[in-house]
């Protein structure tokens, strides 16, 4: 495979990562970083090293327009990156200590769970309101959102400790595996604070770019972010968020999800089958 062939092929497969990023809120490393290892065999350290870089271009890409349509809620995105981002950063320590192979298969199990998460989504996609709760009132995270009929959505915020623990967990997996996360960043909001999912979703892109800011300073140091893979998975992912950005309000969520959890299933069972059979 010529470098021309390899740069637009990855660049395409960048392109529909980051569309599926920025409409589920998952991120686009959960197909990035297996794309690149199963199909173009590049060593999962860099393969993660370019992921965080194009997580970075995800959020820049998508969150600015979410933001600008209502649809972000800045003020939970910033306190809940505090926690994100001790996590990633604990998690970018972790990953120079662990076996390539054990990287692999903690992917792969990940990207199940996402899978998981996803088709739960699907089934139960509106969650029972919140009630609010003292810290949501004194820090001031309730909000709303634009309605289908152009009418705003009211919405409360509760248990922000169980919320904040989650996003350190995702910080955490942010850092070690090069993933934005987003499953379980939009689960902490969605399941656990009872933001509604286009919220959750919208400031969850907002926040992916933080957490992979913190954990691809400490790649680059050691290394592993290479440019000529960084460059057209970067582009590609940020064309892909933000033509999602655009798509996201007459898109039907449900679909897409249900076709984003086969892939990345068929994807983390691939990975731990790949990290068993190379240990």
């Amino acid at each position: 495979m010529t470098l021309v062939v390899f740069t637009a092929l990855l660049f395409v497969g960048s392109l529909a990562a980051g569309a599926l990023g920025s409409l589920t809120g998952l991120g686009g490393g959960v197909v990035l970083v297996p794309l690149m290892t199963l199909v173009f065999h590049v060593d999962i350290r860099y393969a993660i090293g370019a992921s965080l870089i194009s997580v970075i271009a995800t959020s820049s890409g998508a969150a600015a327009a979410y933001v600008r349509e209502g649809f972000s809620s800045v003020r939970i995105g910033m306190f809940l990156e505090v926690a994100t981002t001790i996590g990633a950063i604990f998690g970018s320590f972790l990953a120079t200590h662990i076996h390539t192979q054990a990287l692999a298969i903690i992917f792969g199990a990940v990207l199940i769970y996402s899978a998981y998460l996803s088709w739960q989504q699907a089934r139960n996609p509106v969650p029972d309101m919140g009630k609010g709760s003292p810290w949501s009132d004194k820090l001031k995270l309730s909000g709303e959102y634009p309605g289908r009929d152009g009418k705003p959505c009211r919405y409360e915020v509760e248990h922000i400790p169980g919320g904040a623990a989650m996003m350190f967990g995702a910080g955490t997996l942010s850092g070690l595996l090069g993933i934005g996360s987003g499953a379980v960043k939009v689960l902490a909001m969605d399941r656990i604070m009872k933001v509604p999912f286009k919220v959750s979703t919208t400031t969850s892109n907002f926040m992916i770019g933080v957490t992979a800011a913190a954990s691809a300073g400490i790649y680059l140091h050691r290394g592993f972010i290479d440019p000529g893979l960084a460059f057209p998975v970067m582009l590609g992912v940020l064309c892909g968020s933000l033509a999602g950005a655009r798509y996201l309000v007459r898109a039907r969520v449900s679909l897409l999800r249900t076709v984003f959890t086969w892939v990345i299933l068929a994807l983390g069972v691939e990975m731990i089958a790949n990290g068993v059979m190379k240990l």
